[in-house]
C-alpha cells in the first residue's frame, strides 16, 4: 500500500512541474497565494503553427518546466478550431473573454506576462530561441515595471 501512495506522490509532483490552469480566476487565486506572475498564453493548439512550435520548443523543455514551477502560474486560453478539440462552452467564453481583455488584436500565439492582480507587464509571442533566452525573454518582461 505504501508503494502506491509513494508513486501517486511522484507522479504528482511531476505532473505540478508544469500545470497550466485553464481558470483564470484561479490562476489569479493562485498567483496571490503563491506572490507570483502569471504567464498567460493565448494558443491555437491544433491550427496554428508558431503555437504548436511554442509548445514543443519552450513549454515543454525541462528548463522551462522548472522556472514556471519556481516563478510562475500558468494559464493558458486556447482556440482550437478542429470539432474533435472543441471546448465547453463554459470553457470557450472564459477564453473569449480573456481574449477580450487581454488579446484584442487576435495575435496567435500572444504570450502575456501580468501581475498577480491581472495587469499587464508585457507581452510577446513565438521566438525562435533557446528556452533559456526565453525565459531571460519573460524576466525582462517582469523588470520593465
Amino acid at each position: 500500500m505504501k508503494s502506491h501512495y509513494l508513486f501517486l506522490l511522484l507522479i504528482s509532483t511531476f505532473t505540478y512541474a508544469q500545470h497550466w490552469e485553464n481558470d483564470f480566476e484561479n490562476g489569479k487565486k493562485n498567483a496571490v497565494a503563491e506572490n507570483k506572475n502569471i504567464v498567460l498564453v493565448f494558443s491555437g493548439s491544433d491550427w496554428c503553427a508558431p503555437c504548436i512550435k511554442l509548445d514543443k520548443a519552450i513549454w515543454s523543455s525541462e528548463e522551462f518546466k522548472t522556472e514556471a514551477d519556481k516563478n510562475w502560474i500558468l494559464v493558458k486560453a486556447d482556440f482550437p478550431k478542429k470539432k474533435t478539440n472543441t471546448l465547453s462552452e463554459n470553457q470557450q467564453n472564459q477564453n473569449n473573454n480573456l481574449a477580450e481583455q487581454y488579446n484584442k488584436e487576435g495575435h496567435f500565439p500572444l504570450v502575456v506576462v501580468l501581475d498577480k492582480n491581472g495587469k499587464v507587464l508585457g507581452k510577446t509571442g513565438y521566438k525562435n530561441i533557446s528556452p533559456t533566452a526565453y525565459i531571460e525573454l519573460l524576466h525582462t518582461l517582469e523588470k520593465k515595471i
